[in-house]
């Protein structure tokens, strides 16, 4: 493989940026760091141009302007000169690719005047890649990064890939998954150091850092220890010589990311430490290079015994971490999943993120649709990750409170490098999002779709519509009013209702003749709304006041209950079952009307999916609704067919 599909950045002298052709005749940069090179080649990669030493008043400049900030930029264009400032390097380059994606996307006129700066400074992909070149809940082919215990050595591709993450505003990547296993252990080894020296090589020119998912236990396993203590001082000396090597192959490596005492995977806990303990440890090593730890919060029992009630999955993150806040590393982030279970359709924002005041926190978001849809089904993310963004907490909305997010990557090495080519929106939107969170998602579809899909405003805007529609369709005919899951173990596509419910994973729906729904009350549940500060905590709490959309999260209620939207919750279930494949049907007839306005091979694929989209839509719908047929013995009000 060499190079990779382009998403929403233009082609060499693309007929798109035709009505710039005045502007693609010279280039002038005002200094030569490696980002601003690469700036200037992106608007060189886009047309030919010549490079000019003295800014003419034509064409493009390239200045800076220190005052934007790092990474910020400006774009102002007049009737000769497309003035592109930026706050440094990076900021030149994202201001370039900027213009080219709105150019592209037919988004820029003559007197534009546009300034943006990141929210955030540390915007991250996670990839969950393995070195055998497969891809942990990957739905997109095989990795960019390995093929076979070895690291990628296409210089092309991996370029392409940088360029359209800069593109968003990404400004760090961690290649290997966070379940790190024996081959992975040694990717912080002379052995494999050599290639990750060259692909943070590539990756710096656009401004983006390396890291690496590490195995705590790594000494032991691989570094001749008996021990993997945190508190053990050869221990803490081998981590150290580990990072001075690291750092000395890769002068500007941004740092660790660690999964541990999580699913099986190794960690402080072994040793009876905590995970300040543990993180702290990894600090102390990376800090001399101005290197970070990323500690994951998605640390749970995953042995517990669903005949006892007491026990909530929900409840983890908080109830391991929130007594450790100010116990950190001023290097290390605490890296918290937008809900407290696992990126399901509808989840309530993670407690974690208001309770904790000492600790450097960054959002995770999973753009892989592992939950949702696997980018078979079309849903659009960003409107749940604004939600979560712009939830609010005691003490202020979650997008003040954090110093960025990790996106986990829907990227791989198929024909449209996100499988679905409309699942592109989601990638793109994760970094747009990150880099100026106050935007609507729908302007953010809107970008997309006309910089990736098509130039005809009727068509982009059914497109968009679709796009916006798309997280309610998916949750109409998959888990009801909140309560999650209800999909098939492990693969976790497709409707299998009792899937995880005698499961050691701990995931429970309690359905049963009488009812449905988690009870997570303090009165007479697990507790779980005590850990929201007394506003929520009271919201969720009560029955009558906890959003429908939420309510068999919060609690236990009869078939009979009587939602806000005054229909009982079993006639909802039907309701938005039937509806929902109804939903994915009109999608499907939706895309099928814009043929004449989608390039062909996209046209095709995402009509494929959108068939198999339908067809899932249908089991869930027929599944879902014989289930609660039989347990509850309530017919459906309007007579519709279910499967007795």
């Amino acid at each position: 493989m060499s190079g990779l599909y382009k998403c929403w950045l233009p082609e060499k002298n693309d007929k798109r940026l035709a009505p710039w052709k005045n502007y693609f005749t010279s280039v002038y940069a005002d200094s030569s760091d490696k980002t601003t090179q690469t700036a200037v080649r992106e608007l060189c990669r886009a047309a030919d141009m010549k490079i000019t030493s003295e800014r003419t008043g034509e064409g493009f400049a390239l200045v800076t302007d220190e005052s934007l900030g790092a990474g910020g930029y400006s774009i102002g264009i007049t009737d000769r000169e497309a003035v592109i400032a930026g706050g440094d390097g990076s900021g030149k380059l994202y201001g370039v690719l900027r213009f080219l994606t709105l150019a592209a996307g037919g988004m820029l006129t003559r007197g534009t005047q546009l300034c943006e700066s990141p929210a955030y400074p540390l915007r991250i992909i996670d990839h969950w890649d393995n070195a055998d070149g497969t891809v942990e809940r990957g739905y997109s082919g095989g990795s960019l990064f390995f093929r076979e215990g070895r690291v990628s050595d296409d210089t092309e591709a991996l370029t392409d890939y940088a360029r359209l993450l800069a593109s968003v505003g990404i400004n760090a990547v961690c290649p290997n998954n966070v379940n790190v296993h024996s081959t992975e252990t040694l990717f912080i080894t002379d052995r494999y150091l050599g290639d990750f020296a060259r692909v943070a090589d590539i990756f710096r020119s656009y401004g983006i850092r390396l890291f690496l998912s590490v195995n705590f236990a790594a000494p032991a396993q691989i570094g001749g220890l008996d021990t993997a203590d945190p508190r053990d001082d050869a221990v803490r000396k081998w981590w150290s010589s580990a990072a001075a090597e690291i750092y000395r192959r890769i002068p500007d490596f941004g740092g660790f990311v660690v999964k541990a005492d999580s699913e099986g995977r190794p960690g402080p806990h072994t040793y009876g430490r905590d995970h300040a303990d543990g993180a702290n440890m990894l600090a102390e090593a990376l800090a001399p290079y101005g290197g970070a730890v990323i500690w994951r919060c998605f640390v749970y029992n995953c042995r517990t015994d669903w005949r006892d009630r007491s026990t909530d999955r929900a409840k983890a993150a908080y109830d391991n971490f929130l007594p450790l806040d100010g116990r950190f590393a001023d290097n290390v982030y605490l890296q918290i999943k937008n809900g407290p279970m696992d990126f399901q359709i509808r989840e309530p924002v993670s407690p974690l993120f208001g309770a904790l005041n000492k600790t450097n926190m960054l959002a995770e978001f999973q753009i892989t649709q592992e939950y949702t849809g696997q980018q078979i089904d079309l849903c659009y993310l960003v409107p749940m990750w604004k939600e979560c963004l712009d939830s609010g907490t005691r003490r202020g909305q979650v997008k003040d409170r954090i110093l960025g997010a990790a996106g986990v990557s829907n990227t791989g090495d198929g024909t449209f490098l996100t499988g679905n080519p409309l699942a592109g929106a989601n990638m793109y939107g994760f970094g747009r999002l990150l880099f100026e969170p106050e935007q609507s998602a729908e302007r953010i579809a809107a970008e997309w779709v006309c910089a990736s899909v098509t130039s005809d405003k009727s068509a982009a805007d059914k497109i968009v519509s679709m796009l916006m529609r798309s997280r309610e369709i998916y949750e109409n005919y998959t888990s009801p009013l909140g309560v999650g899951w209800m999909v098939v173990p492990h693969t976790h596509y497709g409707v299998d209702v009792d899937g995880y419910e005698y499961s050691r994973w701990g995931t429970y729906h309690y359905a049963d003749r009488d009812g449905i729904g988690a009870d997570r009350t303090q009165a007479t549940g697990t507790g779980y709304t005590s850990q929201y500060d007394t506003g929520l905590a009271g919201l969720y709490e009560n029955i009558n006041t906890c959003p429908d959309e939420l309510l068999l999260f919060f609690h236990h209620v009869p078939y009979t209950h009587i939602l806000h939207s005054g229909k009982t919750v079993i006639q909802h279930i039907y309701d938005s079952h039937f509806e929902g494949a109804e939903q994915a049907a009109a999608l499907l007839e939706e895309w099928k009307s814009l043929k004449a306005y989608i390039q062909a091979d996209i046209y095709a694929e995402c009509l494929r999916r959108f068939g198999l989209q339908l067809t899932n839509s249908e089991n869930w719908r027929d599944v879902i609704n014989t289930y609660f047929f039989r347990k509850s013995g309530i017919p459906d009000s309007h007579g519709r067919k279910i499967y007795e």
